[in-house]
């Protein structure tokens, strides 16, 4: 999101710029950094002036992509897994399936939104918080 938010600007984002304006880990924060460049997300440079760049526009992007090119296990319970599966209520179980379909829809609606869409319009100051944006789609909470 952060080199998102500063796709115009001449200089690249560096690690160690969105570790100190998110207070983060720069050794996590780097390990984050190649996965997301291993996965065709972000161009990294080591020379002088380098850092990191989208590989696509934000807009070409979407979060689906990302969480499945990232995250490593979607296994909700031991059921999900038939070669880890050893619960004996499974044969009749419905709340396999039903997470099943909640999964399926967290993914669609992942699918449906870009980075973009994510990051949002408007000024990006370091270490302040982003201004949330409701999304197409997301249910309106009533208070």
């Amino acid at each position: 999101m952060y080199c998102a938010h500063a796709a115009g600007r001449e200089a690249p984002v560096t690690v160690s710029e969105i570790a100190q304006a998110h207070r983060i880990s720069r050794a996590h924060l780097t390990k984050v950094v190649m996965t997301l460049a291993e996965h065709g997300l972000l161009k990294t440079t080591r020379d002088r002036g380098g850092g990191l760049k989208l590989l696509k526009p934000a807009d070409q992007i979407p979060i689906g992509e990302v969480f499945r090119r990232t995250e490593k296990d979607f296994t909700l319970l031991e059921c999900f897994d038939s070669d880890l599966n050893t619960c004996r209520m499974d044969r009749g179980c419905r709340l396999k399936t039903l997470l099943q379909r909640a999964m399926a829809k967290f993914f669609a609606e992942l699918d449906g939104v870009t980075l973009a869409d994510v990051v949002g319009e408007g000024a990006f100051r370091l270490g302040m918080p982003v201004p949330v944006k409701v999304l197409p789609g997301a249910a309106q909470r009533k208070s």
